[in-house]
């Protein structure tokens, strides 16, 4: 039978080939920049925090410190209705927000590096992490918009796929490459204070790669219409065109058709990887294995399992229509838990671990991929692509932060072997729901 609907599958050269487009790449530097700063108001922090001599219940309040990634819809609507004085001249509207939050983030990093844990009282570095957190959060805001509207529809899957493996790399270097650099520095013979300083300079130098990436890449072409859209308000109460753009947001998205449903299967269709993740190091840990063990798998065969799943989804993204590539990137995570049953009832066995980790990034990354394709087409109105967006991750996380608590009372009650069993079960409401938007029409217009 003859194919009737989506593209046509590209050719392994011409896959390959559209990594290396300018635009695509400017996007891979930026998702390096996006993931640097994560760890360093977080894990990374601890770890200095711990060895300065900071009490366990201080560092469970740093926790905190993550709040501006979780409410970072807030201030999205700042982002789409206003520009940046000066810089927005300079570089355009989106740029010139891309700039502000670098300067923003590299001055912040900076700041935290003054603040040496074991000389300050701890409400310094909380603060200066604080201002980290919320940096990086408006750049990520900035970066899904830029790359929502400035890459064409065949460049797109391509773009998620080099965004997201350069995001977790730019994890790594501020995780295991700062401390691998602090520790270089103390074997100089630097004091440890000192030498988380000068580490955590270095990462602030880093976030440079950023503002490379901005000035070489060029304004979005449908930022002309928000522009003009700014002109005819420029009179107005900045505080009024934050709020009518807030509104808008929601009024341009709500009216479409289907949009509930939209946005219960933006709930929805992560939620059996969410359910079965949130266990999954106790799950390690009960079966025997060392932390350093699953440390050394998640950090070695894991992370290069992700970053092929990730351009592996960037292939059936481009290869499959939207619906084609949800149903693909939603069975496969949703079966990828039962490596973990069958690992229940191998018990103690280091190659079934790798095998079974290896399984669920690989899907993992392909599904996340195929999904934040999803939350892209969704934003379609380039007046309000940073809130809509900020406002569908946001929702996104519904399934990991609430939805999948009770995952251990299930553990509990089931046994592992069947416990993933039941996550990958986990998924079916999701595909129901898919199944029932692709027969109303829902991804014919995406």
């Amino acid at each position: 039978m003859p194919r009737t609907s989506g593209p046509a599958p590209p050719a392994i050269t011409d896959a390959l080939a559209v990594y290396l487009q300018p635009r695509v790449l400017v996007v891979l530097l930026l998702g390096f920049s996006g993931g640097l700063p994560l760890a360093l108001s977080g894990a990374t922090l601890r770890v200095w925090l711990r060895e300065s001599g900071i009490g366990l219940e201080t560092i469970g309040l740093f926790a905190l410190v993550g709040t501006p990634y979780t409410i970072k819809f807030l201030w999205a609507p700042v982002v789409d209705a206003l520009d940046v004085p000066i810089l927005a001249r300079l570089f355009g509207r989106r740029r010139g927000w891309l700039v502000f939050s670098q300067v923003l983030l590299i001055g912040s990093i900076v700041l935290l590096a003054f603040c040496n844990p074991a000389a300050v009282v701890w409400y310094f570095p909380f603060g200066a992490a604080l201002l980290v957190a919320t940096a990086s959060a408006t750049q990520d805001i900035v970066i899904d918009a830029f790359r929502i509207e400035s890459l064409p529809e065949s460049e797109q899957a391509a773009g998620m796929a080099s965004y997201v493996a350069a995001y977790r790399i730019g994890m790594l270097v501020s995780t295991a490459g700062e401390l691998f650099l602090v520790s270089g520095i103390e074997g100089l013979g630097v004091g440890r204070g000192l030498a988380w300083t000068w580490g955590y300079l270095a990462m602030a130098a880093v976030v440079v790669v950023g503002i490379v990436a901005t000035l070489v890449a060029h304004e979005p072409e449908k930022s002309a219409l928000a522009a003009a859209e700014h002109a005819t308000r420029a009179r107005d109460n900045p505080l009024v065109r934050v709020a009518r753009t807030a509104v808008g947001a929601f009024q341009d998205f709500l009216t479409r058709d289907l949009a509930f449903a939209a946005l219960a299967f933006v709930v929805l269709f992560k939620l059996a990887d969410a359910f079965a993740g949130i266990m999954i190091e106790a799950f390690v840990i009960d079966l025997g294995f060392s932390r350093n063990e699953y440390a050394a798998i998640i950090k070695g065969v894991g992370l290069a399992a992700t970053l092929i799943g990730g351009f592996a989804g960037g292939f059936v993204a481009r290869a499959f229509s939207l619906a084609a590539s949800l149903w693909i990137g939603g069975i496969l995570q949703a079966i990828a838990n039962l490596a973990f049953s069958w690992q229940a009832v191998a018990g103690h066995d280091i190659v079934m671990l790798t095998a079974a980790i290896v399984t669920e990034n690989f899907t993992g990354a392909i599904g996340t991929v195929i999904f934040v394709a999803y939350l892209s087409a969704l934003c379609r109105n380039p007046l309000h692509t940073a809130t809509q967006y900020a406002l569908l991750t946001a929702l996104a996380a519904v399934g990991r932060t609430y939805l999948s608590a009770g995952a251990g009372y299930v553990a509990a009650a089931t046994g592992w072997a069947w416990f993933f069993a039941v996550c990958a079960l986990v998924g079916v409401p999701g595909l129901v729901l898919l199944a029932w938007l692709q027969r109303r029409g829902h991804f014919k217009d995406l």
